[in-house]
């Protein structure tokens, strides 16, 4: 009897390698996954518990099967993919608006110090340029360069010809405003042969040096010096060693100061002489004495403090009382860092 036994299974096995192929269609016309008609199968093609014996491999899943239970998802239904298409077409790309009395866009890019005419012209060619958020293709637009946001591969340039852009290393000593009721060196010492009115990103406190941005972008300082866009600048300070190893884990969980807490982004050790140790701390507070106020409260006073970045933008070897304006990838890396 027990012939008859095998055979019966294997017609069993048949049969549910039929119902198999079944399940997989069942499971698409219930508007099933593809997984979903899979474990149909996969359940129709067991007898008894046990799985169909059959060829070596057959009760595998293919690699590509395995993908498609990983990633594909219910299908759409009948008429969904046309409704689709539909809706994509109705929506055509959006256009940059021709201003007739503006300025033509590859001049505009050459003078933003793109390149050349025929450079800029390339770049248009190869629809790398973007003008208030349209991608441009054809050569001969007209825009207006002060009001126009013009992006090359995803960047937006400085394109307005009246916008100034300066890092300044200030000096110690020198107060971060454009006057000074006290007669004390200012700002306004270091710009004063500029015809355009600038103002400070933020302050420096006079004991302390380094960068400091000057611009008459209105925007650009707003979003640059306010605690919510999170912009990150980076301080080395002087202090008096040795330097515990948990004070850079407390200054970034975060110390309690008279006006609130305040965390740090990091903190490292950058060198040691003697006594005197530099260290680094970068934060996104903009609160007056704050870097020196932190180190106080861990028991380390500041005896020197210069501001080396701001942002994307850093000091370099820009020497003390020095100036100078910010290159149009400086200038796009600070838009970005803001969402402009």
């Amino acid at each position: 009897m027990a012939e008859p036994r095998k055979r019966a299974s294997a017609s069993a096995g048949r049969n549910a390698g039929s119902k198999s192929a079944g399940g997989r269609t069942a499971g698409k016309k219930a508007g099933g996954s593809y997984a979903a008609g899979k474990k149909t199968a996969s359940k129709a093609g067991k007898v008894g518990g046990k799985r169909v014996p059959g060829k070596k491999g057959a009760g595998k899943r293919s690699a590509g099967e395995r993908a498609a239970r990983g990633t594909m998802t219910a299908l759409p239904v009948e008429g969904q993919s046309t409704q689709i298409l539909r809706a994509a077409k109705a929506a055509p790309p959006k256009e940059a608006v021709h201003d007739p009395d503006g300025v033509r866009l590859q001049r505009v890019l050459a003078s933003a110090g793109m390149g050349s005419r025929r450079a800029c012209e390339q770049l248009i060619d190869e629809g790398r340029v973007e003008v208030d958020g349209a991608v441009v293709h054809e050569q001969g637009l007209r825009v207006d360069p002060s009001h126009a946001v013009i992006k090359v591969d995803g960047m937006r340039i400085q394109s307005a010809p009246n916008l100034v852009y300066l890092m300044l290393n200030k000096p110690t000593g020198v107060v971060s405003t454009m006057s000074d009721p006290e007669g004390r060196p200012s700002l306004a010492d270091f710009v004063a042969d500029r015809n355009a009115r600038l103002f400070h990103v933020g302050r420096l406190d006079a004991d302390t040096e380094g960068l400091l941005l000057l611009t008459n972008d209105g925007e650009l300082a707003h979003r640059l010096a306010h605690p919510s866009f999170g912009v990150v600048k980076t301080y080395l300070a002087e202090i008096t060693g040795p330097v515990a190893r948990d004070v850079g884990k407390r200054l970034k969980a975060g110390v309690t100061l008279e006006d609130g807490l305040v965390q740090a982004d990091s903190f490292r050790l950058v060198g040691t002489v003697g006594s005197r140790v530099m260290v680094e701390v970068s934060l996104h507070e903009g609160r007056k004495h704050v870097v020196r106020r932190m180190l106080t409260e861990v028991g380390h006073p500041v005896t020197r403090l210069v501001r080396t970045d701001f942002g994307p933008i850093s000091l370099g070897h820009l020497k003390p009382g020095k100036q100078r304006k910010l290159s149009q990838q400086e200038v796009g890396l600070l838009y970005q860092s803001v969402g402009l």
